[in-house]
C-alpha cells in the first residue's frame, strides 16, 4: 500500500489526474477515499511518489493502468428497480403510449439508453419490466423486439459483469423482488444467479466516458442518467446535459435521479410529470445541437 503521508504535497496533482480520467472531482478532505482505492494500485507500479505514478499512467499506451484507476475510483452503486415511481410510470403511462404508437406505425422502434449503467441492473430492470408488461397482453402493440436498449459505462470491469448477466447473492438482494428472481434468473452455482438469456440479449453494452461526444450513438427516445450528476461539478453537469440533449430528439425523454432536479437548460427541456415521476422532455422548439 502506497503511503500517502510521505507525499501529501502532491495530492492535488493526483486529484487533478483523477478528474481528468474519471470526471470525478474530489477535494483534499477525500484523501482517505483516494488512499483506500488507489493505494494498492500505486504501490503495484513501484512509483516512489505521486508524480512518478502519474507519469507511468500517462506513458502506459496499453491503457491497462488507466482502466485500473477507473475501476478503483468509480462508484458502482446500483440497485434493481431503483425507486419504485419511475417503474410504475413506465408500466402504467409510457408503455401504453409506446404500444399505441407502435401499433399505429407512428413509431417503428424505440431506442433507450442507460448512461453510466454500472453492472447492468438498471437496463435489465427496464428489459424485464418491458417483457413482463408485453407478455401480459394489456397493451397490444407493445413488442419488446421494437425496443433497442443500449447501456454504457466507463469501467471495463463493470461492463464485463453486466454483459455476463451473472450476479451473486448480495447483488441479487439489492432491490430485486423474488418474483423477478424466480421468473428471470436461474441459480447456476450456489449463490450465483444467471439472468435469462432472452432478457440479456435485449440489452447491448458499450464502453463510453461521460466526457465523450455521444453523437456517434445516434438518437434515443428515452435516456436514463440517474444518480450520476451528483458526483460532478456544475460546469461538467451543464456540458453533460448539453451532450445528452444532442442525442434526444424533440419529444424524447430524459430521466434523472430523484435528487437531481434540472434547474438549467430550460431552452432544451421542459419538466413533465408522467404518472408520479418527473421526466424532462426535449422541447420541439429547440433544435438539436
Amino acid at each position: 500500500m502506497f503511503d500517502f503521508s510521505t507525499d501529501a504535497v502532491h495530492l492535488p496533482l493526483l486529484l487533478q489526474y483523477i478528474a481528468e480520467v474519471c470526471c470525478i472531482h474530489l477535494g483534499p478532505e477525500k484523501r482517505y477515499l483516494v488512499e483506500a482505492r488507489l493505494g494498492t494500485v500505486i504501490a503495484e507500479t513501484g512509483a516512489k511518489d505521486i508524480p512518478a505514478f502519474i507519469a507511468i499512467a500517462r506513458a502506459d499506451t496499453s491503457g491497462r493502468l488507466r482502466d485500473k484507476i477507473i475501476d478503483a475510483m468509480t462508484t458502482n452503486e446500483t440497485l434493481w428497480f431503483r425507486d419504485q415511481r419511475p417503474w410504475d410510470s413506465f408500466e402504467n403511462q409510457l408503455f401504453p403510449e409506446y404500444a399505441a404508437e407502435l401499433a399505429t406505425s407512428r413509431r417503428n422502434r424505440i431506442r433507450v439508453l442507460c448512461a453510466a449503467c454500472s453492472t447492468g441492473q438498471e437496463p435489465y430492470s427496464f428489459a424485464m419490466l418491458l417483457a413482463e408488461t408485453a407478455a401480459s397482453g394489456r397493451h397490444p402493440g407493445l413488442d419488446p423486439a421494437a425496443f433497442e436498449i443500449q447501456a454504457f459505462d466507463i469501467s471495463p470491469a463493470v461492463l464485463l459483469l453486466a454483459s455476463n448477466g451473472r450476479y451473486n447473492q448480495i447483488e441479487m438482494g439489492r432491490g430485486l423482488d423474488p418474483k423477478w428472481r424466480n421468473k428471470y434468473f436461474k441459480e447456476t452455482t450456489p449463490a450465483v444467479w444467471q439472468l435469462d438469456e432472452k432478457i440479456r440479449r435485449m440489452v447491448s453494452f458499450k464502453r463510453r466516458n461521460l466526457q465523450d461526444d455521444l453523437s456517434s450513438l445516434g438518437h434515443f427516445d428515452l435516456v436514463f442518467c440517474r444518480n450520476v450528476l451528483i458526483y460532478f461539478k456544475d460546469e461538467f453537469k451543464r456540458s453533460l446535459i448539453e451532450r445528452l440533449g444532442s442525442i434526444i430528439p424533440p419529444g424524447g425523454l430524459l430521466l434523472l435521479g430523484g435528487s437531481e432536479p434540472l434547474f438549467t437548460h430550460q431552452h432544451l427541456f421542459s419538466q413533465e410529470m408522467i404518472g408520479t415521476t418527473i421526466f424532462y422532455k426535449r422541447k420541439p422548439s429547440a433544435p438539436l445541437p
